[in-house]
């Protein structure tokens, strides 16, 4: 408890976090490009980015696109942050806010593109409302991303992955350029991510778990 009341502290000085009590926390719906970042260029985020590792490290590969990684967990979000600052990544940023709230920071036709990186597969039936693929989730997501903005999605539960591959091929959500493996490291859309894992997906893979992968656009952009 001591260790995350320190890290709340410190994330209340940072710049490169925006949460609740920020200036910028009520005015950068909109304004990322103008207000946040230093250069104009593409707006990736990363859905429940945890500790940020896959944020910082597609900022690392891809300097031409701006990264804001977006979870709840101020703890964790720090741990992105520092190392986003100890290695001079002027294209990162964190946001601390639910992903249901994702539409009041961020304005229509505003993201390029959208990861959700190993959600919580919420298994259980009286769940599925909290999946981040659901359709009221995607429906926020279609609003944000501009036209032909993509959407990324990183897995290994088998479940979760054909759930959301059904909402998809049964025209729940309207869609085109879908594309997707349930091998990644045997795919040829493997170049998609890096090679960048995060530490529970290395677990997951020395277990012998597969990485599901799909990305997809949406139809009828606004």
């Amino acid at each position: 408890m001591r260790q995350k009341l320190i890290r709340f502290e410190a994330n209340k000085l940072r710049k490169n976090i925006v949460e609740p009590g920020k200036p910028l926390f009520d005015q950068i719906k909109g304004q990322w490009n103008k207000s946040y970042f230093e250069k104009d260029q593409p707006i990736v985020v990363e859905l429940g980015c945890g500790n940020g590792e896959y944020t910082v490290g597609l900022a690392e590969q891809a300097p031409d696109k701006n990264y804001v990684g977006v979870d709840v967990k101020g703890d964790r979000i720090y741990v992105g942050s520092t190392y986003a600052i100890e290695n001079k990544l002027a294209n990162v940023g964190f946001l601390r806010t639910s992903v249901h709230q994702l539409d009041q920071f961020f304005e229509e036709n505003e993201v390029a593109e959208i990861w959700i990186t190993f959600p919580d597969p919420r298994p259980k039936d009286r769940e599925e409302r909290r999946r981040l693929t659901f359709p009221r989730f995607m429906e926020i997501y279609r609003k944000i991303l501009c036209d032909k903005g993509i959407v990324k999605l990183k897995t290994d539960n088998t479940g979760f992955f054909e759930y959301t591959l059904g909402l998809l091929n049964e025209g729940e959500i309207k869609h085109k350029a879908l594309d997707y493996t349930y091998d990644l490291d045997n795919s040829p859309l493997k170049e998609d991510h890096f090679g960048i894992e995060t530490k529970y997906e290395k677990i997951w893979k020395a277990k012998g778990s597969k990485i599901k992968y799909l990305k997809f656009q949406f139809e009828n952009y606004n």
